[in-house]
């Protein structure tokens, strides 16, 4: 396991993009934290008490749960109340020199702080202005909260566990929360990349329950997309039919757990045949792709039963020779004592988790550990530019 230490200098390929980070709990901040790995200079901007992820769970110290060391490493904390005049001043300074402003307020709340994308083009025309809320601005909705549980059943999770566990539930994650912050990040370089080749800003909107619908539906869509409609059967066109099985999931070995995925009939056929299953090595269920997943609610529970028959050493051993893919069950835990560690100046020894993209030539790095609340608000403050600082 490498240990880590923080360096001051910005090698990503984000290097001297400055960031206004006027975001909170996890998507905003996720998204931020991609573009401060890949080397911008983000200043966030935190209400005196600080961000609610820094509350998010058990950590170390005042200030510094387990999620915020993370998600606030190499950004800088600037303390300031919006409604303040002579703090909303501060901030619109920072804009004027700023490549990028990141906000995840309600459209209501960003246009009653003059922070809304009118406000700030007139303080800095070349802005690249990346706003997310729940649902697209011109709806009716737009100012309605959304949290990632609001997200998630406005988005068809929940009838997608229905139609697999028999009861609407949710992913036990914050999923279209770090979703989200993925697609901002990518909206935010797409339009740096275009400010390059033009010298344009312009404004950029991620609604979650859009980008959300565009994630879900990628394959879920599936016969329904045509119109009309393609059916499956039985089944409802929405739905990939591989993946709505409740079946589908890992599976028990002689000592553990697995997950083999025979993907192609020359896996299928390997591994019948070796589990001396001879019957069903010519099965048309499973005789091609298409079939194998319209038949996959009867593939996988026939797959249980052979894999308990040995190892999960064994198994990986033989799926490694055939060529079918295949892993061992990772616990959280696991991934946990896989990451390398780094020291904070407060909070101590820590686990610092991966950039979500390596660069041969710009390699993403922990430049800053995360700040305490207001950190750097002398620096906004001051008569210099907190860039420069």
């Amino acid at each position: 396991m490498t240990e880590q230490a923080p360096t001051e200098q910005a090698t990503g390929p984000l290097s001297g993009v400055r960031v206004v980070d006027l975001t909170r709990v996890i998507m905003g901040p996720f998204a931020t934290q991609i573009l401060a790995d890949q080397g911008a200079d983000v200043v966030m901007i935190e209400a005196a008490r600080g961000d609610t992820n820094r509350v998010m769970g058990p950590g170390p110290a005042p200030q510094f749960s387990g999620v915020s060391l993370n998600i606030l490493r190499n950004k800088r904390s600037a303390a300031l109340d919006l409604k303040n005049t002579g703090h909303a001043a501060v901030v619109r300074r920072l804009i004027a020199e700023a490549d990028v402003v990141v906000a995840t307020m309600l459209p209501g709340a960003l246009r009653r702080l003059g922070l809304d994308y009118e406000s700030v083009r007139a303080i800095n025309d070349g802005i690249v202005y990346c706003q997310a809320q729940g649902w697209p601005l011109d709806s009716e909705s737009a100012d309605f909260p959304a949290y990632d549980d609001i997200i998630q059943s406005a988005v068809g999770v929940g009838d997608m566990m229905n139609r697999v566990a028999g009861e609407p539930s949710l992913l036990p994650t914050i999923f279209a929360d770090k979703v989200c912050g993925l697609a901002v990040a990518q909206a935010v370089t797409a339009a740096l990349f275009h400010k390059e080749r033009t010298g344009r800003g312009q404004h950029v909107e991620v609604p979650m329950t859009q980008a959300m619908t565009a994630f879900m539906l990628a394959e879920h869509g599936s016969g329904s997309i045509p119109e009309p409609p393609t059916p499956q059967g039985s089944m409802p066109a929405t739905g990939y039919p591989r993946v709505m099985t409740p079946e589908r999931r890992p599976q028990q070995t002689a000592d553990g757990w697995i997950q083999i995925l025979p993907y192609h009939p020359k896996h299928f056929l390997a591994i019948f045949t070796e589990a001396g299953e001879t019957q069903l090595a010519n099965d048309p269920r499973f005789c091609d792709l298409a079939a194998a997943i319209k038949h996959a609610h009867e593939l996988y529970p026939l797959m249980r039963d052979i894999v308990k028959r040995r190892t999960t050493a064994e198994w990986i051993g033989f799926c490694r020779e055939a060529g079918i893919p295949a892993v061992p069950m990772a616990t959280l835990q696991d991934l946990v004592d896989g990451l390398p560690l780094a020291d904070h100046p407060v909070a101590g020894r820590y686990r610092t988790l991966p950039p979500t993209a390596n660069f041969s030539l710009t390699p993403a790095s922990v430049r800053r550990p995360a700040p305490a609340v207001g950190e750097h608000t002398g620096e906004a403050l001051g008569d210099d530019s907190i860039w420069t600082a």
